[in-house]
């Protein structure tokens, strides 16, 4: 009995000694699991440590990123996020969704992304909202690198939608952008300075009745043409004498005012030398004064002016005196569509 007493002694001795042992090996794993749980708490997180202490053994890894909980510094990470050595997830573009969850790496800096990492783009611009500064750009529009709506002519109406470009700056224009006329005269709402003109009347760039302010455009509008003896031309030639140029640039003042005029220039002769010399000639000098109008009046359109060469079929006076003859060698603008006159 003795000798089993004794057996159960040295039995029981070597149990209070394997404890001890595991139980010094084990303070430090206890003190580094008491240190962290320490660190966790305040950090704001509940604690809850059921991880078994002991060294020996595989490691524990509750987020499944591949590092021990021991050592791992964000222990709730995403399932299938990257993560660094020390088991916090990585996010090469900033956009605050982890690499291995984001979906559109390399998204730009500032960009509003979904939860997938994906850039949002509210209205469709091509701008991410985040970077977008012009948020709720109608469908269509153009819009420059911040998302905002382009407008070249500075009507209100983007570029996309405006279906008048280059409205002129200051004209009224409608929803489509282009402008709006509503007295009809051509001169658009907002440059109009003379609104409510009446149907049909000629009116000037500023949208006004045109009116007569010499006695050139008085002729014109009371006889529908502009006739005169002073235009004079070397002898038996189609140049210009320079005292007649100044006379052809008042002419020309007047016919740029009237762009809506079809006009002939008539060249006349007298009487003397054959008729057919007479009948080129004429041709010749009404086509020189409109070669002349036309290099110095760019607005003066070729395809709203003829010529015509009568020679001396058509005298206003008797050339059998001097006096006839000089009326008779005359050039004369007639207007061929006189009902504009009329407006």
């Amino acid at each position: 009995r003795r000798t089993t007493r004794q057996g159960d002694e040295m039995q029981m001795t070597k149990w209070v000694l394997f404890f001890a042992l595991m139980g010094l090996i084990a303070l430090p794993a206890l003190a580094d699991s008491a240190q962290r749980a320490e660190m966790r708490a305040q950090a704001g997180e509940v604690v809850h440590d059921l991880s078994w202490p002991w060294p020996f053994g595989r490691s524990m890894d509750s987020d499944h990123d591949g590092v021990p909980d021991g050592t791992d510094l964000c222990p709730d990470t995403p399932m299938g996020a990257m993560v660094d050595m020390n088991g916090c997830p990585m996010d090469a573009d900033g956009d605050g969704v982890p690499d291995g969850l984001d979906q559109c790496a390399a998204t730009p800096k500032g960009a509003s992304v979904d939860m997938n990492g994906c850039p949002s783009d509210s209205d469709g611009d091509g701008v991410m909202d985040g970077i977008d500064r012009c948020g709720g750009t109608p469908a269509g529009a153009m819009v420059d690198m911040y998302g905002c709506p382009k407008d070249s002519d500075g009507d209100g109406v983007a570029d996309g939608l405006d279906q008048c470009a280059n409205t002129p700056k200051g004209a009224t224009v409608d929803m489509k952008g282009c402008p709006m006329d509503s007295d009809g005269d051509g001169v658009p709402d907002g440059l109009d300075q003379c609104a409510g003109t009446p149907a049909g009347t000629l009116v000037d760039a500023n949208g006004c009745p045109r009116k007569a302010d010499t006695a050139m455009a008085q002729q014109l509008l009371d006889t529908g043409m502009i006739r005169t003896s002073n235009i004079r031309f070397a002898s038996g030639s189609s140049e210009l004498t320079a005292d007649s140029k100044p006379i052809v640039d008042e002419i020309g003042r007047t016919l740029v005012e009237w762009p809506e005029l079809k006009i002939e220039i008539g060249g006349h002769t007298d009487s003397s030398g054959a008729a057919a010399k007479n009948q080129a000639l004429s041709q010749a000098r009404a086509q020189a004064v409109l070669d002349y109008l036309k290099a110095k009046f760019p607005t003066i359109k070729g395809g709203q002016y003829t010529v015509m060469g009568y020679g001396e079929d058509k005298p206003i006076a008797d050339n059998g005196t001097a006096d006839g003859r000089a009326a008779n060698r005359r050039v004369e603008f007639s207007v061929l569509n006189r009902e504009v006159l009329k407006k």
